[in-house]
């Protein structure tokens, strides 16, 4: 196999998203507590459409083929990049919270073969989703900074299609997929350093169907209005996934950018 259609495979395979690609999972603790518009019945709510721009590094395997070592920048994968979906969204009502973050993310590309006796083309396609549904309460919270310990559930699933067109495997593909869960711990906080500017951070590890899942990030936020406000910083997740010769060992990082909708 053409070492462009290997390093493909291990682009597209890696890339979630996630991710992560939150700001993948910008969650609303970007908006300081004491700007948030609480409803009659005690609940805040905030949805956050993110970007996360991604470098990828790590270990892919797929396809019965050997390991490949991946050391990608964001600008690589994006030129393989077809669509991305991300979102982020919470309900809080005092100390407790329930959050959740969603990520889609499709890539594809195709090659020639050498003599084109197999196949004149070689096309690749693979689709990431992770999601994560979790649940905190705020150990500390002074009105104009609050940290929150957290518990959650992870889902991934990363499915990949080889498809060839001309020679004798013309119109076959050959299909490669994991589905996991791993359960997530960790803390996440704000702290108003004024009105408008505030900061945010989080850190979570987990295990599960993976032998480990970890994401860290930290931002700075800007309170436009009572409804709206930004952010931009840097964030960085890994997994270390293998079952059946499928192995997905990764770490993404980049920074990240976010718009926070509170109502």
């Amino acid at each position: 196999m053409r070492p462009w259609l290997v390093r493909n495979l291990a682009f597209a395979a890696s890339f979630l998203l996630g991710s992560s690609a939150l700001a993948a999972d910008i969650y609303s603790p970007m908006t300081p507590q004491a700007q948030e518009t609480t409803t009659e019945s005690g609940w805040t709510f905030s949805f956050a459409p993110y970007f996360w721009a991604a470098g990828l590094s790590g270990d892919i395997e797929q396809f019965g083929l050997p390991a490949v070592d991946v050391d990608a920048s964001f600008s690589d994968v994006f030129d393989h990049l077809d669509f991305a979906l991300m979102a982020t969204a919470e309900a809080r009502n005092g100390p407790y919270s329930i959050f959740g973050d969603a990520m889609y993310i499709k890539l594809s590309g195709q090659g020639g073969t050498p003599r084109g006796i197999l196949a004149d083309d070689v096309e690749l396609a693979t689709e990431t989703f992770a999601g994560l549904l979790g649940a905190g309460y705020a150990i500390y919270d002074d009105g104009s900074s609050r940290l929150d310990i957290v518990g959650g559930l992870r889902v991934w699933s990363v499915e990949s299609e080889l498809s060839f067109s001309g020679g004798l495997l013309d119109g076959r593909s050959r299909t490669d997929d994991a589905t996991w869960a791993d359960g997530m711990a960790g803390f996440r906080g704000t702290y108003s350093i004024t009105p408008e500017i505030y900061l945010t951070g989080w850190g979570l590890v987990g295990a599960g169907g993976a032998d480990l899942d970890w994401d860290v990030a930290a931002a700075i936020g800007y309170r436009f209005s009572d409804t709206i406000s930004a952010v931009a910083g840097y964030r960085a997740l890994g997994v270390d996934y293998s079952d059946d010769g499928f192995v997905f060992d990764v770490v993404e990082q980049g920074p990240i950018l976010g718009l926070v909708v509170r109502f």
